[in-house]
């Protein structure tokens, strides 16, 4: 007697799951691509037109009116290389050192963090270049000493410094006033509903967090407490007319 071949429908379980498998491994890919991609666009983006501007005002002040593409390629290609080295160190756990310190000292200290590793991640890249271009990996500490132009790099990292300064700056403050907030804060009118102007709210918002710092949760929720009377007042200020 025959058997008849199973047929798809047989086994709907096993086929759904060797569906989904490939499904799911495909999708926490294209996730984390896409996580990767946004975390790097930022300062990407941010280099791009910090070392094109470099590029287009050195031109200019050297009156070389005629800027070349390929000084605009090469800013595009460092700007991804710097990118790319910011998205390398914000895996580090060194980079969350001060993280609750005064604001002034994460932001030196990440712009430090930073600048180093884009640092030794340029010389990797020169000594890549410098092995491809057919020279022994044992000669590049003598490149470096007698060949490498020093001046123009230095000038470089010192431009880079500076770019670093101005994005962790301004990356500090985005985490300090949350997710878009700042964005909004720049580019979004405020109703004119709203009682207080803006530098007005944002000292009723530093107030809160004295507030909050100061007292605990039991004596906000006490009605006779000061911490509660206080809560309320810069909330009634806070608030909607």
């Amino acid at each position: 007697m025959r058997t008849q071949p199973a047929s798809l429908h047989d086994h709907p379980a096993g086929i759904d799951a060797s569906v989904k498998k490939p499904l799911g491994i495909a999708y926490r890919i294209g996730a984390w691509i896409l996580h990767e991609w946004l975390e790097i666009l930022p300062p990407t983006i941010f280099f791009f037109v910090g070392f094109n501007f470099i590029v287009l005002t050195t031109n200019l002040l050297v009156a070389q009116y005629l800027v070349a593409v390929s000084n605009f390629m090469l800013a595009t290609l460092a700007a991804l290389v710097v990118g790319k080295a910011v998205l390398v160190a914000n895996k580090m756990s060194l980079l969350r050192r001060y993280d609750r310190a005064p604001l002034i000292q994460p932001i030196l200290y990440k712009t430090a963090f930073y600048w180093v590793v884009v640092f030794f991640v340029r010389l990797l890249e020169r000594f890549v270049h410098f092995a491809l271009e057919g020279n022994p990996p044992g000669d590049f500490p003598s490149y470096l000493v007698t060949t490498f132009s020093w001046h123009r790099f230095s000038a470089i990292s010192l431009w880079i410094l500076a770019l670093f300064l101005i994005y962790v700056t301004a990356t500090e403050f985005s985490h300090l006033f949350g997710p878009g907030e700042l964005r909004r804060l720049f580019f979004t009118s405020r109703p004119s509903e709203l009682q207080l102007n803006r530098r007005q709210r944002l000292r009723e918002l530093m107030r809160l967090s004295r507030l909050a710092d100061a007292h605990s949760a039991g004596e906000f929720r006490n009605p006779a407490s000061d911490a509660h009377r206080e809560l309320v007042g810069i909330v009634e200020r806070l608030a909607r007319q």
